[in-house]
C-alpha cells in the first residue's frame, strides 16, 4: 500500500468505490422505472429489453476513449466530470414523455457505464502490486448500486410516482461530486503525468489490444459482467411476468442477486491475489454451468400413458429454488469479475486503463446486447426461461476460450523452456550459455508475467 499516505490512500479508494456505487444505480435505474414506463407506453418485450439495455451501450461505447484519457489525466478529474455531467440526464428523463425520448436520454444516463473504468484506475494507483485484486475488487464492489437502486426506487415510486426517482438520483449525484472533491486528492502518478514533457502514444497505448489474451478476457467479463448487469435490468421483469409478483417484491427479490454479486466481488479479489485469478475463473464457470442447466429448463406439462390411465405430471421450478439458483450465480459471477480485471494487471499492470477499459467495454456491451435479445428470444420463442438458454450458450463458448487459452500458453511455456534447455547445452561455452539463459528467461517473463499466480 501507499504508506507515506494511508489516510489520503483509504479515502480514494473508498470514495471511487462509492462513486461508482452511486453512478451504478442511475445506470440501472431504468430497469425499475421501466416497468412504469412500459406499462404506461404499452412496449413489447423487446421495446422494453431495447430501453433497458440503451444506458448500457452508452457505457460499453465510452470505456475504451476513458481508458486512454484517464491514462493521461488520471482518474480524480474526470470521475468528478463524469458525475457531474451525468446529472443532466437523469433530470431530463423526469420530463421525457415519448419512447424516443426515453432512449436518447437513457444513452446520455449510459455515461454512469465510465465509471468503473475511471474509479479502479485511481483505485490501482494507490495500491500496490500485492493488493490489486482486493483493492480492484472494493471498487467493483459498487455494484451494490443495482441492489441501492431496486430497494430504494420503488419506495420512492410508491411514495410520489416514478418520475421524482430520477430527479433525487440528480441531487445526489451533486452532492456527492462535491464530496468527492474535498476528501481526495491526485493519485501518486499524477505529478509524474504532469512532469513529463511526453506522454505515452495513443499508438503505443492501444497495442497491447493486439494480443488475442485480451479478446479473452473481453469475452469472459462480457459472461460475468455483461451477464451480471443483463440479468439485474431484466429479473425485476421476469419475477413479476413469470410469478406475477407486484413490483416492489420483484425488486425485492432482486436484491438477492444483487447484492451477492457485488460483495462477492470483494472476496473474489482476494481469492485472486491468494490463489491465482485463473483457478478462480474456471471455478466460477462451472458453478454457473450446473446452475443456468437447471434455470433453462422451461416449465413442462408431461403426460405418461400407464397402462390402466394417463399419468400427469408438472415441472415448474418454485420461487424459492429459482431465486436460490440464481443467488448462486451472482456469488459466482461476483468472483469471475473480480478474477477478470486481476488477471489484467497481471498481464498488463502498466496499460490498466486501456486494457481495463477495453475488457471493461465488452462486458458493458454485453449488458446491452443481452437484455435486447433477451426480450427477441421471448418474443420469438414465448419461452421466459429462453434468456437462461442464451447465458447458457455464451457460458460454453467462454469454457471452450478458456481451455484453449491453456493449452496455447501451455504449448507456449514447453517451446520457451525447450529453447532455454538447447541454449544450455554443454558444449557452449559458458559465457554464450549465460547469455542466451538470460535472454530466455527474459522472453519467458514477458510472455508469462506473474505465471506462478495464473497457472
Amino acid at each position: 500500500m501507499v504508506s507515506r499516505a494511508p489516510q489520503q490512500q483509504t479515502a480514494a479508494i473508498l470514495m471511487a468505490t462509492l462513486a461508482f456505487m452511486v453512478c451504478f444505480a442511475a445506470w440501472t435505474l431504468i430497469s425499475v422505472v421501466g416497468l412504469e414506463v412500459k406499462a404506461e407506453l404499452a412496449l413489447t418485450e423487446t421495446q422494453f429489453g431495447l430501453l433497458v439495455a440503451t444506458p448500457v451501450l452508452t457505457g460499453a461505447l465510452i470505456r475504451l476513449p476513458l481508458g486512454v484519457l484517464v491514462e493521461r489525466f488520471g482518474g480524480r478529474s474526470l470521475l468528478l466530470t463524469l458525475m457531474l455531467l451525468l446529472s443532466l440526464p437523469l433530470y431530463g428523463l423526469s420530463l421525457a414523455s415519448t419512447f424516443t425520448q426515453f432512449l436518447l436520454l437513457g444513452l446520455g444516463v449510459g455515461v454512469a457505464g465510465g465509471a468503473f473504468t475511471l474509479g479502479i484506475h485511481f483505485a490501482s494507483a494507490w495500491s500496490d502490486r500485492a493488493h490489486q485484486g482486493l483493492s480492484m475488487g472494493l471498487v467493483g464492489a459498487g455494484n451494490l448500486g443495482a441492489a441501492l437502486t431496486n430497494l430504494v426506487a420503488p419506495l420512492i415510486i410508491l411514495a410520489y410516482g416514478w418520475r421524482l426517482a430520477p430527479v433525487i438520483y440528480a441531487a445526489v449525484l451533486v452532492l456527492l461530486s462535491l464530496l468527492f472533491w474535498v476528501l481526495t486528492r491526485e493519485d501518486p502518478d499524477q505529478p509524474r503525468r504532469r512532469a513529463s514533457r511526453g506522454r505515452p502514444l495513443l499508438g503505443q497505448q492501444l497495442a497491447p489490444l493486439a494480443d488475442a489474451r485480451v479478446w479473452r478476457f473481453g469475452l469472459y467479463y462480457f459472461f460475468v459482467f455483461g451477464g451480471f448487469v443483463a440479468l439485474t435490468l431484466w429479473l425485476p421483469d421476469y419475477y413479476h411476468g413469470h410469478y406475477g409478483l407486484d413490483v416492489g417484491s420483484a425488486s425485492f427479490l432482486t436484491l438477492l442477486f444483487t447484492i451477492p454479486g457485488a460483495l462477492m466481488r470483494i472476496v473474489g479479489g482476494w481469492c485472486a491475489d491468494r490463489f491465482g485469478a485463473r483457478q478462480v475463473n474456471w471455478a466460477v464457470f462451472w458453478v454457473c454451468l450446473v446452475c443456468l442447466f437447471f434455470l433453462s429448463y422451461p416449465p413442462t406439462s408431461m403426460t405418461i400413458h400407464g397402462i390402466n390411465r394417463d399419468v400427469t405430471l408438472q415441472l415448474d421450478m418454485p420461487l424459492w429454488l429459482f431465486t436460490a439458483l440464481i443467488s448462486v450465480v451472482a456469488v459466482a459471477m461476483g468472483f469471475g469479475k473480480a478474477g477478470v480485471f486481476r488477471r489484467i494487471y497481471d498481464y498488463y499492470p502498466e496499460r490498466v486503463g486501456v486494457v481495463g477499459g477495453t475488457v471493461g467495454a465488452i462486458g458493458a456491451l454485453g449488458g446491452f446486447v443481452l437484455p435486447v435479445l433477451f426480450g427477441i428470444a421471448a418474443d420469438l420463442l414465448g419461452v421466459r426461461s429462453s434468456c437462461f438458454m442464451l447465458l447458457y450458450g455464451l457460458l460454453a463458448l467462454c469454457m471452450i476460450a478458456m481451455y484453449l487459452g491453456i493449452a496455447h500458453d501451455n504449448r507456449q511455456r514447453r517451446l520457451q523452456e525447450a529453447i532455454a534447455n538447447n541454449f544450455l547445452r554443454e558444449d557452449a561455452a559458458p559465457a554464450a550459455r549465460l547469455q542466451r539463459a538470460t535472454m530466455a528467461a527474459s522472453s519467458t517473463e514477458l510472455r508469462h508475467p506473474e505465471r506462478g499466480a495464473e497457472q
